[in-house]
């Protein structure tokens, strides 16, 4: 089995050789093709107005100026054009890409780009941030990554749908169990900015996000994190209310024709 590695951290981030550690469980075909730099929150922005440039870093190892999006994109049409991979992993994200978080994560855009291009896709990411004061358990991404992905593929999804794991901030051995969950939503927003003044009087903003947490629904990737259950959510690109569309073209029958017509 051939692996593309991705993630939006950079190239050097800790998440990916921790990923890295995860796929050699899988397999001996592993290629990286990653971010020069850090891409955090660039969701599936594609890079159109500026040349996207590709180094080598090593055996089967390829640094990109662009984003996750560009990366997968030139790992399967460029750089792995003799064979296209049978997987695409991307992460593992340092932190948690739950609810709304998904629709800008770089990390979940690799896994969709992936997808797109007609390969399976899994983002993984490890939470951090719920046990004051503790460092980021990297190892538990690591000590469950292969067999929760190997688990996924005896389990073959929709061509249209990806897999969104997420590693609670526990230990290996204080994981609570595995739960497939529904993307959540919080109830109240924890993006916030930050301005500061320069030494030359001018004004500029930090953006990020705070730690409080939300009151989430049972069944929700939420409250399994909270919970310190692996997350495990099948996410797909069509953000249609159906519900609503069906209800508003029920609401609007006749109308639309009618205005449209007058």
């Amino acid at each position: 089995m051939r692996i593309l590695l991705t993630n939006d951290d950079g190239i050097h981030a800790t998440g990916l050789a921790v990923l890295e550690d995860i796929a050699a469980q899988l397999s001996d075909d592993v290629w990286v093709v990653a971010p020069e730099l850090e891409q955090s929150g660039q969701a599936r922005a594609v890079t159109l107005s500026a040349p996207v440039r590709v180094r080598e870093a090593g055996p089967k190892r390829f640094a990109v100026s662009g984003t996750p999006s560009d990366c997968v994109l030139l790992g399967v049409h460029d750089i792995l054009h003799d064979k296209k991979p049978d997987l695409v992993l991307s992460g593992v994200n340092r932190g948690q890409n739950i609810a709304e978080d998904t629709s800008q994560s770089g990390t979940v855009a690799g896994a969709v780009e992936a997808m797109h291009l007609g390969v399976p896709g899994i983002a993984l990411s490890q939470t951090k941030g719920m046990r004051k004061g503790s460092p980021v358990p990297w190892e538990t991404a690591r000590e469950h990554g292969a067999a929760i992905i190997r688990m996924l593929l005896d389990n073959p999804w929709p061509k249209d749908v990806i897999m969104n794991v997420n590693f609670p901030d526990r230990l290996p051995d204080e994981v609570a169990g595995i739960e497939i969950t529904r993307q959540g939503f919080r109830d109240e927003s924890i993006i916030h900015t930050d301005k500061r003044t320069d030494l030359r009087g001018n004004d500029y903003y930090w953006i990020g996000f705070g730690g409080k947490l939300s009151n989430p629904a049972e069944g929700t990737d939420l409250r399994a994190i909270y919970d310190g259950k692996i997350s495990i959510t099948p996410l797909h690109i069509d953000l249609t209310h159906h519900a609503f569309r069906d209800a508003l073209a029920v609401g609007l029958a006749g109308g639309l024709n009618d205005k449209l017509n007058s």
